[in-house]
């Protein structure tokens, strides 16, 4: 009944696949008629303590008994707390509370035009940005998103947005310049494929901000928060942005999105120049909070990298049995798998078959984002359920080909 109101009544902005899930708990879901679904997507990085993890559904439920809304025009007491707790343990001094990752990413996106501007210089507007990236999809970061498929049908986006090849740290020099405003990068393009940033690319970024008086903005919000085995990919690089864009793991399932600032950066805005109604509500910043108190004291940034390496050692040992695997890349968590022979779409709904819900990226690959709660029993599950749904893909792939050399001779 729920798939077919879905398909009947709402805007069909998602390729949905066939499965309604009911409740959630740890890495695993179940749907209406009881069947469980091994969980390596996480809500697309969202769910990084698990589904309904005990200390966040306790922080909601006490918070939604309390206070659920409370206008920006007050001090809000989790709001406070949340921004303290990011301050101490960041190298940022202040924070901006939205409602999702593209909300951050137009957030930092206008912070970095008004900190040019109030440094006095109001044609540094320019946002240099990758090709392969994905931002969001409210005009701004849409324009700011450097893949064409993105942006059909849209048309005209906000002008000044310059796009260079990810990774190409020439090429990035050659494109800043005394007109722009900011260079915005993911440390690891997710939607594009998760590619991490090479060596010496992201200190080119720094570098070439840091020469022409621009901001370094750095889109983590699929990255951060222990995602890749730190607390930010960023660390992996030895560098430290301006602005940081957060979102997904940061309310532990519940819709919350933050701007991370330093330096002059931090001060940018004034009053009435950027708000939202509901960024930053008392639920949602109870929620962060206690995410953020689990990531931390439970350890999951060092079991992200832990586990990190196991997946992709046990994905590579699949790959070598069954060639069915060109590569695996990524950072901790954040992985993808590059096939051979086999198409992702397909697998991906095999893998449903099979009870494991995984991400297709384009034709060739599929990403995986488990919960960093994730254990090693419940990887090696993850790679049998991914090599059964390889295998029947790839004899599938094996028969049609066969089926139509037969009928072509």
């Amino acid at each position: 009944m729920v798939v077919e109101w879905s398909e009947r009544y709402l805007m069909p902005t998602y390729r949905r696949l066939p499965v309604a899930p009911v409740r959630g708990r740890g890495c695993w879901v179940w749907d209406a008629e009881g069947r469980a679904y091994l969980d390596m997507v996480s809500g697309v990085g969202v769910n990084a303590v698990g589904h309904c993890h005990p200390r966040v559904v306790q922080a909601v439920q006490e918070q939604a008994a309390t206070l659920i809304h409370c206008s920006n025009l007050y001090h809000i007491g989790p709001q406070a707390e949340l921004a303290r707790w990011l301050a101490q343990r960041t190298p940022f001094q202040r924070a901006f509370f939205c409602n999702s990752g593209t909300e951050a990413v137009e957030a930092a996106i206008k912070l970095a035009r008004r900190h040019a501007r109030n440094l006095g210089h109001p044609g540094r507007h320019e946002i240099v940005a990758a090709l392969g990236s994905f931002h969001g999809r409210t005009l701004g970061a849409l324009s700011a998103t450097g893949q064409a498929r993105y942006h059909e049908g849209f048309e005209p986006l906000v002008e000044g947005v310059r796009f260079v090849p990810f990774n190409d740290p020439e090429a990035l020099r050659q494109a800043v310049s005394a007109r722009t405003a900011a260079i915005l990068l993911e440390p690891v393009q997710g939607e594009g494929g998760v590619y991490p940033a090479a060596p010496g690319y992201l200190q080119a970024a720094r570098e070439a901000a840091d020469r022409c008086g621009a901001l370094l903005v750095l889109d983590e919000v699929q990255s951060g928060l222990g995602r890749t085995g730190r607390l930010f990919a960023f660390e992996h690089y030895g560098v430290v942005p301006d602005v940081v864009a957060l979102a997904k793991a940061l309310g532990g399932g519940l819709a919350i999105g933050a701007v991370l600032a330093r330096g002059p950066a931090a001060t940018a805005f004034q009053p009435g120049q950027h708000g939202s109604t509901f960024g930053g509500s008392p639920l949602a910043c109870a929620a962060a909070l206690a995410t953020l108190q689990v990531i931390e004291e439970e350890g999951l940034v060092q079991r992200a990298e832990r586990m990190g390496a196991y997946l992709r050692h046990r994905l590579e040992q699949l790959g070598r049995r069954t060639g069915l695997v060109r590569e695996v890349r990524g950072l901790g968590l954040m992985l993808a798998v590059e096939l051979e022979g086999v198409s992702a779409p397909e697998v991906a709904a095999g893998c449903l078959q099979a009870g494991l819900l995984v991400n297709a990226v384009g034709q060739r690959a599929l990403r995986l984002l488990p919960p960093l709660i994730i254990q090693e029993a419940e990887v090696d599950e993850a790679v049998r359920r991914l090599e059964q749904a390889l295998v029947a893909a790839s004899q599938a792939a094996g028969g049609a080909q066969r089926e139509g050399a037969s009928r072509s001779s």
